[in-house]
């Protein structure tokens, strides 16, 4: 989708790559990236939401092929591992599971009479000696167990502790998770999201941090001393092939306002937070973070925000400086799928005259396309979030200011945002690992971009 009117592609306009999504399509991007570095397209700042920062964090300091390579970050197994359900709510649906099938015993004991009764009348019709033995041992059990000091005795209390246990599990989860401030009944303390994007933040580190130190063996630092050495490699080395400009985005909760973080070079970052009246500036004060100066150690946060699923997973929090524009308080964060307009906004402001939007969700195409609804909780909610991405998408780039939009998208994308272990497609009847998805993504960059647009401007790509 491009804005009618708008100039072609030129390798001379400053440019912007979009990368937005929710987990798996991070494989989709990874696709669309291998073939824009292979094809040599000039990228001027890289911008990501979503699963789209990790994308964007690897491609800014040409470390993209970590992304991809054998070993990399969306062939390791432990991508299977991304977004797992959290430890307790595990341990609360066994106890639900294992006190149902306890509610379940006399019921199946009751259960077991339809099929001794019948076993006996037949062995009586065919004149089968013993048959009272069988009736005979099940009446004897099923007194047994059914007696004054036996199941009706033992099992509710049984059922009791079982859910007991788990409900003071979870409410001791809620209360070790610090939580402060709240409002509502105190029993909600032990209802917390049920998913965890922590395991995908501390990937997201670790493989950064085999790419950043190279074949030095180093210990991994904490995340605020990595951020801080990455966005020193990323500063100095602006302007250099294969380093590009970063912008990531992410939605504070508390402040109800999205939150821009970028590392821009001179003169963009002296307007980056600068606006003409005071209002203004105070907003952008409020909303934009330097990666360049201070704000650094808030890229860490940036990240881990936008790998925050909204609801789903426990809110990313944050404490600013004291000296800063929110004096010390504590905020959440999350994504924002919608969040991308604001992205396109801010690229926009920052210069630049053309976007290439990589983005896995698909438009509908038309009636007669329906597939079968998802059932398990997961697959719900990567439902709902492909969905929201793709009318964000559309959205974003209907009204640019003239700033041309090159979008990447596939036409049908089976794999669901958190399906990491690959997809059914009901279409073709058959699975589509992650890495059918990656090559996707690279083929739709070659056939609707860069053959298309790129090779069809006539000038020459500049090598990144």
């Amino acid at each position: 989708m491009t804005e009618l009117g708008a100039v072609p592609y030129s390798p001379r306009l400053r440019t912007a790559l979009v990368l937005t999504g929710t987990g798996t399509d991070g494989a989709y991007h990874t696709g669309a990236l291998r073939a824009l570095h292979e094809a040599g397209v000039k990228i001027d700042i890289v911008a990501g939401r979503g699963i789209g920062a990790v994308g964007a964090l690897f491609a800014a300091i040409d470390g993209a092929q970590r992304l991809w390579d054998d070993k990399g970050f969306w062939r390791s197994p432990s991508v299977r591992s991304l977004y797992a359900w959290r430890l307790v709510p595990r341990i609360v649906a066994w106890a639900v599971a294992a006190s149902v099938a306890t509610v379940a015993v006399p019921i199946a004991a009751v259960a077991l009479g339809l099929i001794v009764f019948p076993i006996d009348f037949v062995l009586k019709l065919v004149g089968a000696g013993g048959s009272s033995g069988l009736v005979g041992a099940y009446v004897s059990a099923a007194r047994a167990a059914f007696a004054p000091d036996a199941l009706p005795t033992w099992l509710p209390r049984l059922v009791l502790i079982v859910l007991g246990v788990a409900a003071a599990i979870a409410l001791a989860d809620g209360i070790a998770a610090g939580i402060r401030n709240v409002r509502g009944a105190w029993w909600w303390l032990g209802a917390r999201a049920p998913l965890s994007s922590q395991t995908a933040v501390d990937y997201t580190w670790r493989v950064l941090w085999d790419l950043v130190r190279g074949a030095a063996q180093l210990k991994q630092p904490p995340p605020p001393e990595l951020v801080r050495r990455y966005a020193e490699l990323l500063a100095d080395n602006l302007g250099q092939p294969g380093f590009s400009e970063l912008l990531v985005t992410a939605h504070d909760v508390d402040a109800r306002r999205d939150l821009v973080f970028a590392l821009v070079a001179e003169p963009r970052r002296r307007g980056l937070v600068r606006r003409a009246t005071t209002e203004a500036a105070d907003a952008r004060r409020a909303e934009v973070f330097d990666l360049a100066g201070i704000g650094r150690d808030h890229l860490a946060d940036a990240v881990a925000a936008a790998l925050t699923l909204p609801l789903a997973a426990d809110w990313h929090r944050v404490t600013f400086a004291s000296e800063s524009y929110w004096r010390g308080e504590t905020h959440r964060l999350c994504d924002r799928p919608a969040g991308l307009i604001r992205l396109v906004d801010e690229l926009i402001d920052l210069g630049t005259e053309q976007i290439v939007l990589v983005a896995a969700a698909p438009q509908s195409p038309g009636p007669h396309a329906l597939a079968s609804a998802r059932i398990e909780g997961r697959g719900r909610l990567g439902e709902y979030l492909q969905s929201t991405e793709a009318a964000v998408v559309r959205d974003a780039t209907t009204t640019t200011g003239g700033v041309r939009i090159f979008t990447i998208r596939p036409v049908h994308n089976a794999v669901g945002p958190l399906d990491f272990a690959g997809g059914y497609d009901d279409r073709s009847h058959r699975a589509q690992p992650l890495d059918e998805l990656m090559s996707r993504g690279y083929e739709d960059a070659y056939h609707q971009f860069i053959e298309p647009v790129v090779g069809a401007s006539g000038e020459h790509v500049t090598i990144r």
